[in-house]
């Protein structure tokens, strides 16, 4: 069987969506389907291209057994509504040129920005092929969860009813969150045609062990209880908040950002002007580190702005996390908030509620039974997402829609 796969995000990008997709494929091309993936030259957050790539045209590598095609796009940093339409259509517009001469089956195109998928369906229209949309995010419903849509409400309306054909085009909707699959079948779109594959962790990659002692002396971070937020720095992600709170937790509590984005700048300032001496900010690291910050991380801290738009998400961060034992301080309510109660995998606070948090956290920190035992309990759940298992279920689907499977 052969596969197409549009993303804008792929490796060494190292965001949820490069992630998923990455290990997706990695597993497929294990089994011996021929998998192909467009993308576009690797910038993500900051809107620069990574060292040793060039925004050519046209590019080919082979990774880990997927034939990967980079095109050209416009590349902006991840800020400013404008700038960030025009990098979306640049990108699609080229991986559906690119498209029509890659020999295919099936078409698989990601979201978050739908104008990915509107070049799968152009790619399966003229390829004459089945394709799948895979919805990462709600969007652009997260649009106005982040505060971007003050005037531009009618060109969010033609989107939401451009986002609406497109379910209705696709021969399979691939969704993250048994919530995105009750928001869009509530909007007329077929129960029976939407499936449900969460995110998930490679066990094998991402398990217990001992702090990396290293690098504690590195940071100068031996000895303190370490909370870490590792990922993007962005609108949605609320981390001012969590600045303001940390003038208010115990000395031996240490707070380490890891990561860019939007909002990394601003960050920053605040930081410098707040002078918070437990706050470290460190840049994003390459995949390949992230187990080693990881394993010196006492609380994985996952945080949200407050939106009912974010109670449908599952931070896919939260499986890295738990997989190595680490109880999971999280932010966000509904769908993530019942996962995480349902394994007693951590504790939950109320997202930009400063009471809230600093209780949450200083139950973590001064209550050993409670901490070990959501240690123990965050690798169980992370167990039930598989991300190899997630892989496999999803291609059995991708089966079922390609007839010459």
């Amino acid at each position: 069987m052969r596969l197409l796969f549009l993303t804008d995000n792929f490796p060494p990008e190292v965001n949820a969506p490069a992630t998923r997709t990455y290990e997706h494929c990695r597993e497929w091309a294990k089994s011996g389907i021929d998998v192909t993936v467009i993308t576009c030259v690797p910038n993500f957050p900051q809107g620069k291209v990574y060292p040793g790539y060039r925004n050519k045209f046209w590019q080919r590598e082979v990774m880990d057994g997927i034939k990967v095609i980079r095109v050209w796009s416009y590349i902006a940093p991840n800020a400013g509504f404008s700038k960030r339409i025009i990098d979306y259509l640049s990108y699609a517009f080229m991986a559906f040129g690119a498209s029509l001469f890659v020999k295919t089956d099936i078409i698989v195109a990601t979201s978050p920005q739908f104008f990915t998928a509107v070049a799968g369906r152009w790619s399966a229209f003229f390829k004459r092929r089945p394709w799948v949309m895979e919805v990462r995010d709600l969007w652009p419903e997260s649009i106005r969860a982040v505060g971007l849509a003050k005037g531009r409400e009618r060109w969010l309306d033609r989107l939401e009813k451009l986002e609406l054909s497109l379910y209705r085009n696709a021969n399979r909707v691939i969704v993250v969150t048994n919530s995105f699959k009750n928001n869009i079948s509530s909007r007329g779109i077929s129960n029976k045609k939407i499936e449900v594959i969460t995110n998930g962790v490679v066990i094998d990659q991402f398990n217990p062990r001992p702090k990396n002692n290293e690098l504690l002396v590195k940071l100068n971070l031996a000895g303190k209880f370490i909370i870490s937020y590792i990922g993007t720095h962005g609108l949605a992600h609320k981390l001012d908040f969590i600045l303001h709170c940390t003038r208010k937790v115990p000395e031996q509590v240490h707070f380490l950002l890891i990561g860019d984005g939007a909002e990394k700048r601003n960050l920053e300032a605040l930081h410098k002007k707040m002078a918070l001496p437990n706050v470290s900010m460190l840049p994003a690291v390459p995949k390949a580190e992230i187990t080693s910050y990881l394993s010196i991380t006492d609380v994985a801290l996952v945080n949200l702005k407050k939106s009912d738009t974010f109670k449908k998400v599952i931070p896919s961060k939260i499986f890295e996390a738990a997989a190595m034992g680490k109880p999971i301080l999280l932010g966000v309510e509904g769908e993530s908030k019942e996962i995480i109660e349902q394994y007693a995998a951590g504790l939950c606070y109320e997202p930009e509620h400063e009471e809230s948090f600093l209780q949450a956290l200083q139950k973590l920190y001064t209550d050993n039974d409670l901490y070990h035992k959501c240690s123990q309990n965050a690798i169980k759940m992370a167990d039930q997402y598989d991300r190899t298992k997630k892989a496999k279920h999803l291609m059995e689907i991708l089966k079922c829609v390609n007839p010459l499977a």
